[in-house]
């Protein structure tokens, strides 16, 4: 298994997630504190999704959180690289196209899709597994259509250092131990907890944003900077 401070193949990546897919919704709650529910919800919320749009969720797992996006009657495309995740999520909805969303494997640095295809762009808590997160942000970007919008929601840093310090303690010394009584996999969770550690902060990532050809770029922390909501748009 890839770790964090080394260059992520894909494949690897993919072959931890499809060895964890069975549980990883349940992980997520239970590693979460139920937290996770409130960020998505945010996510939903900043994406703004209604009746006649196409959304693109990247990384989106089981697609669990893709279902929240139909709500005003947008279609979605859950793509995911782990094709273990997507079965779950498949077999859960009744099928890879059901509830108004379709399933599709794909790679964020070359994605599945032909330009200027979605309304919105919008991937949780994958950016900082991709192997280059910039070629992500810039597939994202060609795929979202002239006055689109992109959301990321991603882990990041407290602002107080010394309590981010303490935060990032907690993660590596809790979170593989807490994923032991669910999973035998607790690598996986920590190669999870370092790349959340190692991952940049939020200025530095709405940086990245505006490398890869994003406008108008914002954040907004939630949960005292535990996670932050980066968005964009593509205005050209």
């Amino acid at each position: 298994m890839t770790r964090a401070e080394l260059d992520k193949s894909p494949a690897d990546v993919a072959a931890m997630f499809d060895s964890i897919a069975a549980r990883y919704d349940l992980l997520n709650d239970v590693l979460s504190l139920g937290e996770d529910r409130q960020w998505r919800r945010a996510v939903v919320r900043a994406v703004e999704a209604y009746g006649g749009e196409l959304v693109l969720d990247l990384a989106a797992g089981t697609g669990t959180s893709s279902l929240a996006f139909t709500d005003k009657g947008a279609k979605v495309v859950a793509c995911d690289f782990s094709q273990g995740m997507l079965r779950v999520g498949a077999e859960q909805r009744g099928g890879a196209s059901a509830q108004g969303v379709t399933c599709v494997a794909g790679d964020a640095l070359a994605l599945p899709f032909a330009d200027e295809t979605f309304d919105a762009v919008t991937i949780s808590f994958g950016l900082r597994n991709v192997q280059d997160p910039e070629q992500a942000l810039r597939e994202l970007r060609r795929v979202t259509k002239v006055g689109g919008r992109l959301v990321v929601c991603e882990f990041s840093h407290i602002p107080v250092r010394p309590v981010d310090r303490l935060y990032s303690g907690y993660l590596m010394a809790a979170l593989p131990r807490v994923a032991r009584l669910f999973t035998r996999n607790t690598g996986a969770y920590a190669y999870l907890s370092e790349s959340i550690t190692e991952w940049p902060d939020q200025p530095a990532l709405a940086a990245r944003l505006q490398r890869a050809g994003w406008s108008r770029v914002a954040w907004r922390n939630l949960t005292f900077g535990v996670v932050a909501l980066h968005r964009g748009y593509r205005e050209s």
